[in-house]
């Protein structure tokens, strides 16, 4: 007879996390950062972890001291909300769930058509696409962002993107974490 059950996943604590050599420990926590392992590999000196805030104020120095470039690699790296990439099932699993979780891949051709405007005037006026943590909004309030966004001066847009990659970041641990 089989064992069809499945293992029990076991969630990292702090002291696992500390424990981890570093290809480990890159492991776990590259998908934090959409597509951006280099976060986890940064953070990894600034070990031992308390706790994930630690942790995660670790992930956003790192960000913070790449300077200009690898932080607007990092941008780059997120997928349009409501976008071809979403449609075509190309996100990572993080991605997927967050956009599902409020229906932004379900969503009407006109929405759709919406989107795609939208994200197109943002990444032509940013070189990056819109970001926005999508678990502290609604569908309206993203649609309202994006449309107030664009007249944002580009550093302030910059420093904005990077705050909400940073909160996006903090779901993730969160979700990992099991907190």
């Amino acid at each position: 007879m089989a064992d069809d059950t499945a293992p029990v996943p076991v969630r990292p604590t702090p002291a696992l996390l500390n424990s981890l050599a570093h290809a480990e420990f890159v492991h776990l926590l590259s998908g934090i950062w959409e597509d951006s392992p280099w976060v986890a590999e940064a953070a990894f000196e600034a070990r031992p972890f308390a706790d994930i805030v630690a942790l995660h104020h670790a992930m956003i120095r790192a960000v913070r001291d790449a300077g200009h470039p690898a932080q607007l690699a990092l941008l780059r790296a997120h997928p349009d909300l409501a976008g071809k990439l979403a449609r075509g099932g190309g996100l990572t699993a993080h991605s997927t769930a967050e956009q599902a979780g409020l229906g932004l891949d379900r969503l009407s051709d006109e929405e759709f058509d919406w989107f795609d405007r939208h994200n197109s005037a943002y990444r032509d006026r940013f070189g990056f696409p819109f970001i926005i943590a999508v678990k502290e909004n609604t569908r309206d309030s993203i649609k309202a962002a994006l449309a107030t966004r664009l007249d944002n001066d580009p550093a302030v847009e910059m420093k904005t993107a990077l705050g909400e990659v940073a909160k996006i970041a903090k779901f993730r641990l969160e979700g990992l974490f099991g907190t």
